[in-house]
């Protein structure tokens, strides 16, 4: 009897580098569980990936800024008898400008979606996966977790919080087989820069960003070869090796130069 299809959870999978991921996991015959906000997006993309790739695609639309969410989406998928093999966490948003001026409640919400929901997922799933021993989880960080963001402090932030958090239950759980790897990539071609308003950011409007497909295959190859973390594009791994180098407050200042409005910036 052949075995039962494999499940990959995604999160943030309707557009950017988790839909390319989806497409990807969906082509090694994966049944999706994937869950946004938007319901209609999440129709849609589950029509396109199930026309395309012939799997199942289960959709659950839920508001990962909420607490509670990502136990509600846990206790839907346990519901349906699901198992989850592969846990993608890649819902993320940022919010562009000075720290002094920024909207608090946005920010909260963002440290629960980009570290919050991470966490739970993580928890709940890597539970189950040492439990049989199976499983592979993929974070998707950013190189803004090796650099201070001005003008982007709370998302830099977050994305050092998940890269540290990572690397912490890498070590904890090193003699399972169990992959936990974290993806890193640089400026990228999604929705990620008008959420944030951060289009007129030198850096985005004059940048050359790289494609989510690209993004997203250099992740889901470091995620199935059991890597730990994988930067995604050579300048950005030249970029994140400088940092290294240089003290902090370098960093920080180049980052901030880079990242002025496009009007500011001559």
């Amino acid at each position: 009897m052949a075995d039962s299809p494999k499940h990959a959870l995604i999160t943030g999978a309707t557009s950017g580098i988790g839909r390319e991921l989806a497409k990807l996991f969906a082509q090694d015959k994966y049944n999706l569980v994937i869950v946004a906000r938007s319901q209609d997006e999440l129709s849609q993309t589950a029509a396109e990936l199930q026309q395309q790739y012939g799997v199942e695609v289960t959709t659950i639309a839920k508001d990962l800024f909420q607490r509670q969410a990502p136990f509600d989406v846990y206790d839907e998928i346990k519901a349906k008898g699901i198992q989850i093999d592969a846990l993608v966490n890649d819902a993320g948003q940022g919010q562009y400008g000075e720290f002094k001026d920024t909207d608090i409640n946005r920010e909260l919400d963002i440290i629960q979606l980009n570290i919050g929901a991470y966490v739970t997922f993580t928890k709940l799933y890597l539970k189950e996966m040492l439990a049989r021993n199976d499983g592979k989880i993929l974070q998707v960080a950013s190189i803004a977790s090796e650099l201070p963001g001005p003008l982007q402090a709370i998302y830099h932030a977050t994305k050092a919080a998940v890269l540290s958090f990572t690397e912490a239950i890498q070590e904890e759980t090193k003699d399972s087989k169990v992959t936990i790897t974290a993806l890193q990539p640089g400026l990228t071609d999604t929705d990620f820069f008008r959420k944030a308003d951060m289009t007129q950011a030198k850096n985005v409007a004059e940048g050359n960003p790289a494609s989510p497909a690209d993004v997203a295959k250099d992740g889901y190859k470091a995620l199935l070869a059991g890597d730990k973390k994988v930067v995604s594009g050579f300048m950005n791994k030249v970029q994140v090796a400088v940092s290294n180098i240089i003290p902090d407050s370098l960093v920080a200042s180049k980052v901030h130069s880079e990242s002025v409005p496009v009007n500011e910036s001559k």
